[in-house]
């Protein structure tokens, strides 16, 4: 077992997962969509770009990296289409987020939803696993499940299960089980699912959730839970929770309070969650999840990844402050409020912003928790 694997997750200063996307890549990107490169060309400049915003991670003095997401178009529907039964298509329009609607992009149910064992991300986690230093662990991210569940606005369409959502939550669990194993066997010991779901659920709502989609917040729980409940007992598994984060714009808000009792109910060891503006709402909803009696961490995202200005560090120790009335300090962690590109576009940043980012992270938790 190396050092890092020893080391409590999240991380007092941790990281959600996407990250720019340098031009380098866009073009080789490009270049293969057009034929003029192969796909092995491709991968050649992804890993080594990959292998780049690696070292500067680790140099930075993040014990988690990611790979930046560098080998997907989206952060979800990547994953999706690399199961068996599923296929991405692009529907007549895109998402809808404030101000902007997304790229096209969609998913659907061609047939029983499995465990594919040629997934890409796992020659994609290997790569990332054999660059990182013996005292850095390697970060899987992955969509939850709930991300899944047929939607139309979602743009996750059923094909196959004629409305049949049990034996479809019941396939999709099995999948999951096997995916999150197989990530396991190849050396991941850190794994997180990000869940738009919970975020838009209570955008939707006001104080409480709206009784339409209580079934659908107590299958997610169900979902969650059994895929947490039959993990190896040395895999952290965390939950990323997030409203919509597209070319620096967003598609809910909405405070926790309508999730936060179903929050409280996984079995996740720790929660990333967006603090970076009203948005979010205050930190009282946390307290539910610091009495639940399963000693989790919670990480906020005071720092946001939308926009370059950089936060004063007063602040965010004042936002840190706030919170630990409700979850004991010992519990709490702090990271940039979501990825810096959750799809290849990216945020209004430039690659020097986000380091800067990353940077202020770091230093003020190292200053609250009096880190070396």
């Amino acid at each position: 077992m190396t050092v890092a694997a020893k080391l409590k997750f999240p991380y007092r200063y941790d990281e959600v997962g996407s990250l720019l996307r340098p031009a380098k890549l866009k073009q080789a990107r490009a270049d293969y969509q057009a034929q003029k490169i192969s796909r092995d060309d491709l991968r050649k400049v992804e890993d080594q770009e990959i292998s780049r915003i690696v070292d500067k991670q680790v140099a930075l003095g993040l014990k988690g990296v990611t790979d930046g997401e560098f080998r997907r178009s989206w952060w979800h529907l990547d994953f999706f289409a690399g199961l068996n039964g599923a296929e991405f298509f692009e529907p007549e329009h895109g998402y809808n987020f404030h101000g902007e609607e997304t790229r096209k992009g969609g998913i659907r149910f061609t047939g029983k939803i499995a465990y594919n064992p040629d997934h890409p991300f796992f020659e994609a986690f290997k790569y990332l696993n054999s660059i990182v230093p013996d005292d850095v662990t390697a970060k899987q991210t992955i969509p939850s499940p709930s991300v899944f569940f047929p939607n139309k606005d979602a743009e996750v369409f059923d094909n196959y299960y004629d409305g049949d959502f049990e034996t479809f939550l019941n396939d999709e669990i099995e999948a999951y089980k096997q995916t999150v194993q197989h990530f396991y066997d190849l050396g991941c010991r850190y794994l997180q699912l990000d869940d738009t779901s919970w975020g838009m659920w209570a955008s939707f709502s006001n104080k409480t959730l709206k009784p339409e989609l209580k079934p659908l917040a107590e299958a997610a729980v169900k979902a969650i839970n059994a895929i947490v409940d039959s993990k190896p007992a040395d895999l952290t598994i965390t939950m990323h929770v997030c409203k919509g984060n597209y070319d620096s714009t967003w598609a809910g808000a909405g405070a926790y309070d309508p999730v936060a009792d179903y929050l409280a109910e996984l079995h996740i060891d720790g929660y990333f969650l967006e603090y970076d503006d009203e948005r979010s709402g205050g930190f009282e909803p946390l307290k539910k999840i610091a009495d639940n009696g399963r000693n989790q961490r919670i990480v906020i995202g005071i720092v946001t990844s939308k926009k370059p200005e950089l936060e004063p560090e007063d602040f965010l120790k004042s936002r840190i402050q706030d919170a630990s009335q409700y979850v004991p300090l010992d519990n709490l962690c702090i990271s940039p409020q979501c990825g810096f590109a959750s799809t290849e576009e990216g945020n209004r940043l430039t690659e020097e912003d986000q380091w800067n980012k990353l940077a202020l992270v770091i230093k003020t938790a190292k200053d609250v928790w009096n880190l070396q």
